[in-house]
């Protein structure tokens, strides 16, 4: 049985699937370690992973501190975004490593968008995994980049030692497109894309390839148990337009691992990028630290 922990001073309530009680008080109750305090400006340059047969994929790393923290993208989103910059300020703070990247095709990196594929960005998270960070990691992923952290985690036990998901899309493109009637998913077959509508898109929409959305097909998790066994949050905003916050209930009960927190902000939205959604996601990065540091060192 889930246990809900509400805490009205943030205006979220914590939803816990296993044995970890604590996240509500301690989140209640905690300012981050001095992360609003002038970090050690250390120089965070651009890099670039070079792949046999792939395309290079544009990062920054911030080096310190294990367990590192690595940000996870979502659709068509890029490594400068507030999330991501917000989290590698706070790494600062706190001397912990931090990476942020470009998948192929977006921002910085090379590739073709119009080839890329949920699997082929499962690649690039993997290889930043294997090829750019050293030792345990914690992953934080937003959307679409929810959905990649949970089978990076399935890929790699050994290296990933906790989760974070910010309104996890969990299987969401290939959800959404089924729930379209018959004939509207022949037509999007035949025209070869299918229109999305996107407030976040500057056009107000997305083209979607069709390829894209079968290709997608082969890495649903949903319809079984996710064998993640690490501690996990999932961060929602209840105002989410995009993805319903009723995914990272259903996530957290496909979740395999006892130590398994929903946190549901009642007035944010699917970007959870305002101050006080910040705040919450440092404080979430910081509470895992704390509980990691007797295993990790």
């Amino acid at each position: 049985m889930a246990a809900w922990l509400p805490c009205w001073r943030w205006g979220w309530a914590a939803v816990s699937f296993g044995r970890h009680r604590r996240l509500s008080a301690s989140l209640a109750r905690k300012t981050p370690r001095a992360w609003w305090l002038p970090a050690c400006r250390q120089k965070v340059s651009l890099s670039f992973l070079k792949r046999p047969d792939l395309p290079s994929l544009a990062y920054k790393r911030l080096k310190g501190k294990n367990p590192g923290i690595i940000f996870i993208p979502g659709y068509l989103s890029d490594m400068n975004g507030i999330k991501a910059r917000a989290i590698e300020e706070f790494c600062k703070s706190l001397g912990h490593a931090c990476i942020r990247f470009d998948y192929s095709g977006i921002g910085k990196s090379d590739g073709n968008l119009a080839e890329c594929t949920v699997g082929k960005w499962r690649k690039d998270v993997l290889s930043i995994l294997d090829d750019v960070a050293e030792g345990p990691q914690i992953l934080v992923g937003s959307s679409l980049g929810g959905w990649l952290m949970l089978h990076a985690a399935i890929a790699r036990p050994e290296k990933v030692v906790a989760l974070i998901g910010i309104a996890t899309a969990a299987d969401d493109m290939v959800t959404q497109f089924r729930s379209l009637s018959v004939e509207t998913q022949k037509e999007i077959e035949v025209k070869g894309e299918w229109t999305l509508p996107s407030k976040y898109n500057k056009e107000g929409f997305y083209q979607i390839p069709y390829s894209f959305i079968k290709e997608a097909e082969h890495h649903c998790l949903l319809h079984s148990p996710i064998p993640v066994t690490c501690p996990v949050r999932l961060l929602h905003g209840m105002k989410d337009s995009i993805i319903p916050w009723h995914t990272s209930l259903l996530v957290a009960d496909r979740l395999v691992s006892p130590d398994v927190d929903v946190i549901l902000r009642k007035n944010s939205d699917h970007r959870m990028k305002d101050k006080a959604d910040i705040h919450l996601l440092v404080c979430t990065i910081d509470d895992l630290i704390d509980t990691l540091s007797t295993v990790v060192h």
